[in-house]
Order: C-alpha cells, then structure tokens, then sequence
C-alpha cells in the first residue's frame, strides 16, 4: 500500500499523547507527508481522508477511558475506509477500556483500526512527593514508538496490514497485592465520598502566583478564571493537571487522595505494548 501522507490527530493536555504519535509517525515516515492535528485546545475542522492516507489517533487514559472532550474534538473527522492506528498513553497504571472505546468511535467515522499500542506518560497526578512514571515517555519510550512506526510502515510497504481487534492488546498486570491494595482504596474513597463527598481541584495558592497566565492558556477546557485565577470550574475541569505542570512558580497545585495511592501501588515500570494486523 502507498502511503500519500500519514495524519497524526491528539489530545494531549500534558504533551505525552503528542510526543508519542509524532515519534510512530517519525519511524513511519519515509518519503510520505506528514500532517500533525492537535486537538488539545479547539476542535477538529472538517477533516476527510482517504484510503491513500493513514490517520494516527493518540489519548490519554483518564480512569480505564478516553476522556469524553477528546471524543468530542474529534467528531468532524471522516475517513473512507481510511487505516487508523490507536494508541492509548497511559500512567503506569492500566490502559483498560480506553483502546476498544477509541477504536468503535473511528470506525463509526470510517477509519479501520490496523494497529494499536499502548504507551506510558508521566501520571497527571505525578509529583516530586508522589512520583507516577516519572518523566515519562522517556528515551526508551519514545525509540520503541519509532520502532512501532518502522514495523507499521513495513507491514504498509509489504501490502499485508489487515484489520485488527484492538481487544486482544493486553496489558501487563500489575502485583495482585497492588491491586488489591489499590482496590481497597477505591472502595473506601467512594464510601467515603458518598457520606461527605468531596469536590477536588487544583488551586492556585495567591502569594506564590506570578500572575503570568500560563495556567489559563495551558488549560484545554477553559476551566481557569482568565480575570481571576484563583478561580476554577469544576464542571469544566478535567483534572489533567497541565495547569500545574506548567506553573513555574509553584502556585498551582493539586492535591488528591489518588496521588499516594497510586505513586504506593504502581510504581514498577510498565513497558508499552502493541498489536498490528496480519
């Protein structure tokens, strides 16, 4: 199959998603253009490719799935029996759901998943006091995505990529004592939540504010008060944390009870995992 241009399409709050399909379309690259949509901040435009073309979808795994806005920002894209690669990027802990809910939304659009993979980013909720795949993708990440690409683009060259079933990736378990561990925990944040629930947010802490504004223009749900940001809304805020992440001082902080449980529970390193067609 020739390939006229690969399409990478992401959303990536914190930058990993991006990082990751723009390393698999680098390995795929070869003489075929390369065109990077990145949804993060504003939905797609009318987008339709064909079956010349390839797409390279990239998300991030919010609780076992796809965060509902990425969906959305992607709902204007069409293909016409257009390959499509899946890749979910996840923080150490599992991928779930995520790839079998990415996968039914672009075939309903006409994209025909040939390949997937799941990768590790550094968690949303990582800190220095509870490191989560820390600095993640690393060097290895991002060789073994180039390497994803190189053998995606093989399978292409040799006219042999078939349809996949994304439901056969699997992920590599965790420590049944982690499980367990961290199942206890759930169990125990809901009942709480259900006797005193709890609404949690990251703040900004005013006497370390520089008031540069980089946590506004970072947010990609527009959940920060641009007048006042101290301010923000809970119907809006994902808890992708790229408010903190990108506060140079400081003062944007986030302080939930999954940070611990999950920095305790998930700390061996995952190696990412991929599926092509026959």
């Amino acid at each position: 199959m020739r390939v006229k241009s690969i399409h990478t399409v992401c959303f990536s709050p914190t930058g990993t998603s991006c990082k990751i399909v723009t390393a698999i379309a680098r390995g795929m690259a070869a003489d075929s253009a390369v065109r990077h949509h990145d949804l993060t901040h504003a939905d797609a435009e009318e987008l339709r490719l064909d079956n010349e073309e390839i797409a390279l979808f990239a998300v991030p795994v919010y609780g076992g799935h796809v965060a509902p806005v990425a969906l959305r920002r992607m709902e204007h894209l069409k293909g016409n029996a257009t390959p499509a690669v899946l890749v979910a990027v996840y923080g150490n802990r599992a991928f779930e759901n995520t790839l079998n809910e990415l996968s039914a939304f672009v075939s309903q659009r006409g994209f025909v998943p040939v390949a997937a993979g799941a990768f590790i980013g550094e968690h949303s909720y990582c800190s220095e006091e509870f490191p989560i795949a820390t600095d993640r993708p690393d060097e290895e990440d991002i060789a073994r995505a180039e390497q994803f690409g190189q053998e995606i683009a093989a399978k292409l060259t040799s006219d042999s990529l078939a349809p996949v079933d994304v439901s056969r990736l699997k992920d590599v378990p965790s420590p049944q004592e982690s499980l367990q561990r961290f199942g206890e925990f759930i169990m125990q944040y809901r009942q709480q939540q259900a006797e005193h629930p709890v609404v949690f947010l990251p703040q900004t802490y005013g006497d370390m504010c520089a008031g540069c504004g980089a946590c506004v223009d970072v947010c990609p749900t527009q959940a920060i008060d641009a007048d006042d940001v101290m301010k923000t809304d809970p119907t809006r805020c994902i808890r992708c944390c790229a408010c903190v992440k990108v506060c140079r001082t400081g003062a944007r902080q986030f302080y939930t009870p999954f940070a611990k449980a999950l920095s305790e529970n998930f700390g061996i390193r995952k190696e990412p995992v991929t599926l092509l067609g026959e």
